[in-house]
């Protein structure tokens, strides 16, 4: 049986993403501050604007605007004539404090939102991830270190990824197809982009073994792609919760993920349900696993817990064995994930999941479990 996967990505300068990326260095420089914060920062961007906006409860002080600039600059917005650049953008903060209602209403120890949130992890690549996903992330991240590295100069900020990925009988078998698109400067020719492209990025960044005489490469489909970023495309943070987390190889929860602290628990539950699911898998009791909880605002723990595997595994007792090794807690994910850090900016770009960092302990595996899961099933 033939099946299609696909996976989104996006390069550091794509609009939306900047948002998230904002939002996040936002975050991390509150809870290096007071690791107790509690936020949820939205940030929009426009032609020449930040606009960052949510909610906060914090004992700490950070220059808004000058994170917001110093992240722009960071991620390579540094020209005028990019339209939008982090030393003459315009940054306006209506942040306000976080409801009386949910602060009285949801105790320490309870969930900060209501929501669905899902994990998901295959035995198909080395990190556990879906293909289409890591080749996807894997260019965009050439693409941008590339720029950075003044290796590629005529590659701009923003550009995308996506990858379409041919299974069979739950297997990669061959990508379909890669579309890339990048923006850049306007002196340089389309052959001499798509050129560039192939041999810098694709070649470096696709498995030869699943491309065949078939495999469409599109490379900037409509032709120039000069004006890009926010001067083109208005940024909001959450609008990537795809390419954030498993493409289409998974169910999303619905929630975005950057801005948000760690009682949040749509992230931080996020982070726990790919942890579980990843040992399931590590352990060998199955290919293919995905987790799906539900949370209610002010609850301890979920009101829906279930696993699903490709495998036969008596899943009541897959259900109750999980519940018993992992503290689904919202104050037990904190704890163990260790998530009041300053850890956020890093995942806001090339997924959340797959990661290999000092700080993405949702990627760790502890071999205590996994002798514990295989002596179970």
């Amino acid at each position: 049986m033939k099946v299609i996967k696909s996976a989104e990505a996006v390069c550091q300068g794509h609009p939306d993403k900047t948002a998230d990326i904002i939002a996040d260095a936002i975050l991390d420089e509150l809870i290096m501050k007071d690791p107790y914060t509690k936020a949820s920062i939205e940030v929009l961007i426009t032609t020449g604007l930040v606009h960052v906006s949510g909610e906060l409860s914090t004992d700490a002080y950070v220059d808004i605007p000058n994170i917001a600039r110093s992240a722009l600059i960071e991620i390579g917005y540094t020209k005028p004539e990019y339209g939008f650049d982090g030393y003459t953008a315009g940054v306006i903060s209506t942040i306000s404090d976080q409801s009386p209602e949910i602060a009285l209403g949801v105790p320490l120890e309870g969930a900060g939102d209501t929501c669905i949130v899902v994990g998901y992890a295959t035995s198909e690549t080395e990190n556990l991830m879906p293909l289409p996903c890591n080749i996807a992330n894997r260019i965009t991240q050439s693409i941008d270190q590339l720029r950075k590295d003044d290796i590629v100069p005529f590659f701009r900020p923003d550009g995308k990824a996506v990858v379409v990925v041919e299974y069979e009988n739950g297997k990669p078998v061959r990508i379909d197809s890669v579309t890339v698109l990048v923006q850049h400067e306007p002196y340089v020719s389309e052959l001499e982009l798509k050129n560039a492209v192939i041999e810098k990025v694709i070649k470096e960044a696709v498995p030869e073994e699943f491309i065949d005489r078939n495999t469409n490469i599109v490379i900037n489909p409509i032709g120039r792609f000069i004006i890009g970023g926010p001067m083109a495309d208005t940024g909001l943070t959450g609008r990537k919760t795809i390419a954030d987390a498993y493409g289409t190889a998974a169910a999303s929860g619905g929630s975005a993920f950057s801005g948000k602290d760690p009682t949040k628990i749509d992230r931080s539950a996020s982070y726990m349900a790919r942890y579980i699911a990843k040992h399931i898998v590590a352990s060998g009791i199955a290919d293919e696993c995905n987790v799906e909880m539900v949370y209610v605002i002010g609850g301890e723990y979920p009101v829906s817990f279930n696993i699903k595997t490709n495998t036969d595994l008596d899943s009541e007792k897959l259900n109750r064995k999980i519940k018993d090794i992992f503290d689904l807690s919202p104050v037990g994910i904190i704890e163990k994930l260790k998530l009041r850090n300053p850890i956020y900016k890093e995942t806001a770009i090339y997924g959340h999941f797959g990661r290999v960092g000092e700080h993405t302990t949702w990627e760790e595996i502890d071999k205590n479990i996994l002798e514990e899961l295989r002596d179970a099933f």
